[in-house]
C-alpha cells in the first residue's frame, strides 16, 4: 500500500476494525517512511456473471426489485422483502465465491420467496425454471400442495 502524502510503497498496519457484518475491513495504518498515519477501506466485492458473460457488482436492491415484481398485488412486506433479500446475499456469500452466475442468484431467491409467498414464488419460479408449459405451472402447484398437505398433517399431530 503506497503512502498517499510521500508514495512510500511500505506502511504498517496498527488498526483493523470490521464493519458491515465483515464486508468492509477498516486498516489504519502508518508509512515507514514519513510516519504518517491514513486509513485504507477494504471491501470484497461479489460480482454476477450475466447471460450475455457481463459482469456487475451484486445487488441486493435488484433482487428486492425482482422480488417485489413477483409479489405484485400480494399482501408482502417491504421488510420482508428486504429481509429476503439479505438472506439471499448472505446465502450467495457463505459459498465463498467471488462470481456466481445470474441464474443461480434467480435460484438462491426461491426458497426464502417459497416460504414468504406461494403465489409469488410460482410468479418468480416460472421465469427461474423457465417453465414451458401448464404442465410446468400444475406440477409446481402440486409439489406445493403435497408440502402444505405434510405440514398440516405434522402441525395436526403436535
Amino acid at each position: 500500500m503506497r503512502c498517499p502524502y510521500c508514495r512510500h510503497p511500505d506502511s504498517r498496519v496498527v488498526d483493523s476494525r470490521e464493519a458491515e457484518d465483515g464486508k468492509i475491513i477498516r486498516r489504519r495504518r502508518v508509512c515507514q517512511q514519513c510516519e504518517k498515519r491514513f486509513t485504507t477501506v477494504e471491501e470484497s466485492i461479489l460480482a454476477v456473471v450475466k447471460r450475455s458473460g457481463a459482469t456487475e457488482p451484486f445487488s441486493r436492491r435488484k433482487v428486492a426489485s425482482g422480488v417485489l415484481k413477483a409479489c405484485q398485488g400480494r399482501p408482502v412486506d417491504a421488510d420482508d422483502v428486504a429481509k429476503l433479500a439479505q438472506t439471499v446475499e448472505d446465502e450467495i456469500r457463505s459459498r465463498g465465491v467471488a462470481e456466481v452466475p445470474a441464474n443461480d442468484v434467480g435460484l438462491a431467491i426461491l426458497q426464502p420467496l417459497r416460504q414468504l409467498d406461494e403465489v409469488a414464488y410460482l410468479r418468480f419460479a416460472s421465469v427461474y425454471r423457465s417453465f414451458d408449459s401448464l404442465e410446468d405451472f400444475e406440477a409446481a402447484i402440486a409439489q406445493l400442495r403435497e408440502e402444505h398437505a405434510a405440514r398440516t398433517t405434522v402441525a395436526n399431530n403436535d
